[in-house]
C-alpha cells in the first residue's frame, strides 16, 4: 500500500484558529485533505492573551479537521504576527581565511549566525534573517554568490524581532494542545506565498494582509522582500466602531459589516435602511446603510494610511525602489465591499483581491480559496517545502504505526535535516535551528 505524505498549517489568529491538512499532487498543486476552524478566544492583536482559551480552540480546530480528513495531526507549522513585530535593515559581512576556496554553505551559515548574535531591545529575539543582496569583494547586488571566487562576503539583511515571550507562549499552546511545532514562519511571508506570483515579487509588490486584530504588510521587488510591518488593527476595531456608533451588540455589527459594510459611504443612498432585532422584546432599530458606510470608511481610511506610511518609508516613489505590481489585499478583511477602489483612491497604485487558489488543486473546496484562508494555505505551503512529514517509523523498531482501522498514522521525521527525498541530507537553515532552541526551551520548562 503506497503511503501518503501529508503536511499541516495551523493560523492562530485574532478571530479565527484553522487547521489545515494538505499534500502536493503530482502536478505541484496542493491538495487540501481536510480543514478544521474555531472561533479564537485567547488572542488579541495577534498575541495570545489567554493560555488556557486558545489550547481550547487550537484543539476544537485540529480535532475538526482530523475528523474531516480521517488524518491524525502530530507536527504543524504554525504563523507569528502581532504588534510585537518589528523589522529593521543590516549589512554585515565576514573575512574568508582562504579566497581560493569557493563561497560555500558554510560561509553563508557563518554570515547568518554573525547576525542572530546582533543585541535586540530587551525580551527581545530574531526571529528571520533574510539576505538581500550579497556582495563579494566590493562587487555588488549578487543574487547567489555559490561557487564564486572572493575573500571578502557581505550582505544586505532584513531582521524580523519579535517578543521572545510572544513566541514562547504560542510554542506552549502548541505543545499544550498535543502537537509537535514543526517550524514557526511570519504570517505575512506564508500569505505572500500564497496569493503572490513570481513575477509580482520581481516586479515590485505590496501585499496588505487584514486580518480580525492585524494588518500585515510584505514588501517585495526583484523576487526578494524588502519590508515587513505589522499595523495593531484590523477588521476587529471596524466591528467595534459599528457596534459603538450604531448601539448594537458585537455579533449583529459583524453581521453588518459582511453583509451590508462598504468603505465607500457614496455608494449608498439615504433611504437605505435595514433593521436590526431588539433586545430582549425590545424596539429593533433602524440603521442607515450610508450612516454604517461612514463609520466603515473612518477607520478603513485609517488603516490603509497608516499601511501607505510603511509603503512610503519603503521608498516606493523611488524609480529603482518603484512597486510596479501594486498592491495585493488579501485576508477576511479584504473581503469588504469597495476596499480596492478606496485603496487605489487613497494610494494611487494598481491594486487587487488576492485569492490563494492558484497553488491548489482544482477540485479543491470553493471556501478554502476564500482570502480568508490565505495565511493557512502559506503555512501549509511552508509544512510542504520543508518536507517535515515522512511516514511514521514504529516506537523502535521501525514499523508503520496501524489504528485499529487499518488507517496509516505518520510521526515526525527524528532527524530533520534528512528529507524524505532517497535519504539525501538537506542543509538545515539557521531558523530550523532556532526553532529547534526553541522546542528544547518547552520541553525543559515542563
Amino acid at each position: 500500500m503506497e503511503q501518503t505524505k501529508y503536511s499541516v498549517g495551523l493560523d492562530i489568529g485574532t478571530t479565527k484558529i484553522v487547521a489545515i491538512i494538505g499534500k502536493e499532487n503530482e502536478y505541484g498543486k496542493i491538495e487540501i485533505l481536510g480543514i478544521g476552524k474555531s472561533k479564537s478566544l485567547g488572542v488579541h492583536r495577534g498575541v495570545v492573551n489567554n493560555i488556557t482559551q486558545t489550547i481550547q480552540s487550537i484543539q476544537q480546530a485540529v480535532e475538526e479537521a482530523e475528523s474531516n480528513s480521517g488524518l491524525k495531526i502530530g507536527s504543524v507549522v504554525v504563523g507569528i504576527a502581532g504588534q510585537h513585530i518589528r523589522s529593521l535593515q543590516h549589512s554585515d559581512y565576514i573575512t574568508r581565511r582562504n579566497s581560493e576556496e569557493v563561497i560555500n554553505d558554510e560561509d553563508l551559515d557563518t554570515l547568518c549566525n554573525q547576525v542572530y548574535k546582533l543585541i535586540m531591545l530587551p525580551g527581545e529575539e530574531i526571529i528571520h534573517v533574510l539576505p538581500q543582496e550579497y556582495k563579494v569583494d566590493g562587487q555588488a547586488e549578487i543574487k547567489q554568490p555559490i561557487g564564486m571566487y572572493g575573500g571578502r562576503l557581505e550582505a544586505n539583511f532584513h531582521v524580523v524581532v519579535g517578543q521572545v515571550t510572544s513566541i514562547k507562549n504560542v510554542g506552549r499552546c502548541i505543545k499544550s494542545a498535543g502537537l509537535d511545532l514543526g517550524n514557526i514562519t511570519l504570517e505575512p511571508l506564508a500569505s505572500s506565498d500564497a496569493v503572490l506570483s513570481q513575477e509580482e515579487k520581481e516586479a515590485g509588490v505590496a501585499l496588505i494582509d487584514i486580518g480580525g486584530g492585524t494588518t500585515d504588510l510584505a514588501i517585495f521587488k526583484d523576487g526578494i522582500i524588502r519590508h515587513t510591518a505589522v499595523i495593531p488593527f484590523g477588521g476587529g476595531v471596524i466591528t467595534e466602531d459599528i457596534k459603538e456608533g450604531c448601539s448594537i451588540i458585537e455579533k449583529q455589527a459583524e453581521l453588518l459589516k459582511m453583509k451590508f459594510g462598504s468603505a465607500w459611504p457614496g455608494e449608498n443612498k439615504d433611504n437605505e435602511i435595514v433593521s436590526i432585532p431588539g433586545l430582549r422584546g425590545r424596539e429593533p432599530k433602524e440603521i442607515t446603510l450610508k450612516n454604517l458606510s461612514k463609520i466603515i470608511h473612518a477607520r478603513v481610511v485609517e488603516i490603509v494610511e497608516q499601511v501607505y506610511v510603511e509603503i512610503k518609508n519603503y521608498g516606493h516613489d523611488e524609480q529603482k525602489k518603484k512597486l510596479i505590481a501594486g498592491i495585493v489585499l488579501t485576508g477576511g478583511g479584504s473581503q469588504l465591499k469597495h476596499l480596492k477602489q478606496l485603496v487605489e483612491y487613497i494610494t494611487g497604485m494598481d491594486t487587487r483581491i488576492g485569492y490563494p487558489n492558484e497553488h491548489l488543486a482544482g477540485d479543491s473546496d470553493e471556501e478554502v480559496a476564500s482570502p480568508l484562508y490565505a495565511t493557512a494555505v502559506g503555512l501549509l505551503m511552508n509544512a510542504i517545502k520543508n518536507d517535515s512529514k515522512v511516514p511514521a517509523q514504529g516506537a523502535m523498531n521501525g514499523d508503520n504505526i496501524e489504528t485499529e482501522e487499518g488507517e496509516l498514522v505518520y510521526a515526525e521525521n527524528e532527524d530533520a535535516n534528512i528529507s524524505n527525498n532517497g535519504g539525501k541530507r538537506e542543509r538545515k537553515s539557521v531558523f530550523d535551528k532556532w526553532s529547534e532552541k526553541l522546542k528544547e526551551f518547552l520541553d525543559n520548562a515542563e
